[in-house]
């Protein structure tokens, strides 16, 4: 029987380290992983770039509320134990994923994956600043890049091991693949992570400790938002006017949560911290803008790559390896000793580097500036995922880092989700030059206005401390 370690005896050595760099690589892997399979599933499945665009949208509409409310869970009852949860429906979908007789199916299957994976990133942070606590004493450096590594390699590699999967056992087999890699975080995370200290106080309502009003409201103002985004080319209004509805309903309901002297009540959304934390608000926005660029280049180029250019989803996936390599390499280096400042600086300027080149971009274009892309945009998807994790993990409230998290990695998919709204905005059913330069001018003003927002924010600082 598998059994748990002290956490004297494992400190953040590698056993505490491990589980949580292979919970760090599902969720991204299964983002960029489908990205060279987008056209071969809409091949087999007779369905359009806007119609497999949900496809892209369903697990990150799934991650964008499920990840603030698996940190929640995780703060008030245990992270170890939403960790192993997530774990176990991500070998589900895996299992799902061996029949699809539909699309609208393996939408389901993608929206259970990101329900899944969305437990591993907030739970891995309450982890850390649990054992940070158990042992006295800040987590080093290296366990935050491990696990920004860990997300970094496995985003990086995705489009290539996805165009590898395809060509090697068809499409399907980018779903299978989670079953053995979910079946070994779950071995890893039963034998070598500490058991949780958090216990649930006697008598307590789930109703009362995770504010499940505050999460239901979130949860559907934050659906209706996204579904607004996914038809951007016959908008329908009125999704937007319903989201602005229950956004004030929102809003009204966890102030009031929030005035109250129960501690024990908190809001599920803490407005009125978020309104006293604003370098904490500037480092959500940044990961809002950064990966609206990062996955409209992301899907919007590979989709590029095999409609116009005409390569195959294995060459794509190649193509991509450069920012793959970079990627890993940029985030090991940025990840020592908790770097904020330069590393957010290289990676933005890079960024909107890579957006002016790629309206050199044609279906003419050679292999070298291809590459040469995949070289640039790596800088951004690695340095800047390290130096944002840092700033947030010293931002956050300690007894609500799990949330806090969770609620980056939803402005991150809202991101996502908005790249993928102007993908289908402006590919339509096919990928061409014309809308691939559409979607770039979008990139440069964004990348823009990121390099604005990050060189004038004073609050970034080269070194954080341990953290509140």
């Amino acid at each position: 029987m598998l059994m748990s370690s002290r956490a004297p005896d494992i400190g953040f050595g590698p056993k505490f380290i491990a589980p949580l760099f292979i919970g760090a690589m599902l969720n991204p892997i299964n983002s960029t992983m489908i990205a060279t399979a987008l056209v071969p599933i809409g091949h087999s499945l007779h369905a359009g770039a806007s119609s497999t665009a949900w496809l892209v949208a369903g697990l990150y509409l799934a991650s964008a509320i499920a990840q603030p409310i698996m940190g929640r869970i995780a703060d008030r009852y245990g992270p170890r134990r939403v960790y192993l949860a997530g774990l176990v429906l991500v070998a589900l979908a895996g299992i799902c994923g061996l029949w699809i007789p539909s699309l609208s199916y393996l939408v389901g299957v993608r929206v259970l994956v990101g329900i899944g994976t969305s437990a591993a990133y907030p739970a891995a942070l309450a982890m850390v600043r649990a054992q940070s606590a158990r042992l006295d004493r800040p987590a080093p450096g290296s366990v935050l890049g491990t696990i920004t590594l860990g997300s970094m390699v496995s985003a990086a590699i995705g489009p290539a091991l996805g165009g590898l999967l395809v060509g090697l056992a068809g499409w399907q087999s980018i779903f299978v693949v989670n079953l053995p890699l979910a079946t070994i975080g779950i071995v890893f995370a039963l034998a070598w992570l500490p058991p949780d200290s958090v216990t649930k106080p006697a008598n307590e309502s789930a109703w009362h400790a995770l504010d499940l009003r505050g999460i239901l409201l979130f949860a559907a103002s934050l659906g209706v938002l996204l579904l607004f985004l996914m038809h951007l080319r016959q908008p329908n209004w009125l999704l937007l006017g319903g989201f602005g509805l229950l956004a004030v309903v929102l809003s009204i309901v966890e102030l009031r949560a929030g005035a109250s002297s129960d501690r024990a009540a908190a809001p599920f959304l803490d407005l009125r911290m978020l309104a006293r934390n604003r370098p904490l608000l500037l480092t959500y926005l940044r990961f809002g803008l950064l990966f609206i660029v990062v996955y409209g280049m992301l899907y919007g180029f590979t989709q590029w790559l095999q409609d116009a250019r005409g390569f195959s989803s294995e060459v794509a996936g190649l193509l991509l390896l450069p920012m793959s390599v970079v990627a890993a390499a940029s985030s090991a280096v940025g990840a020592r000793g908790r770097r904020v400042r330069a590393p957010l600086w290289i990676g933005t300027a890079a960024l909107l580097a890579g957006s002016l080149l790629l309206l050199r971009v044609n279906d003419t274009a050679g292999l070298p500036l291809l590459i040469g892309l995949g070289l640039l945009f790596g800088l951004p998807n690695g340095l800047n995922m390290v130096g944002n994790q840092a700033a947030l993990y010293s931002q956050a409230p300690a007894d609500q880092i799990g949330t806090a998290a969770g609620l980056s990695r939803t402005a991150q998919y809202l991101g996502a989700i908005f790249s993928s709204s102007l993908i289908g905005l402006y590919y339509g059913d096919r990928a061409t030059d014309s809308g691939l330069h559409s979607l770039t001018w979008i990139f440069i003003v964004l990348a823009g206005i990121l390099l604005v927002i990050t060189v004038l924010d004073r609050n970034l600082m080269d070194r954080n401390p341990r953290g509140r």
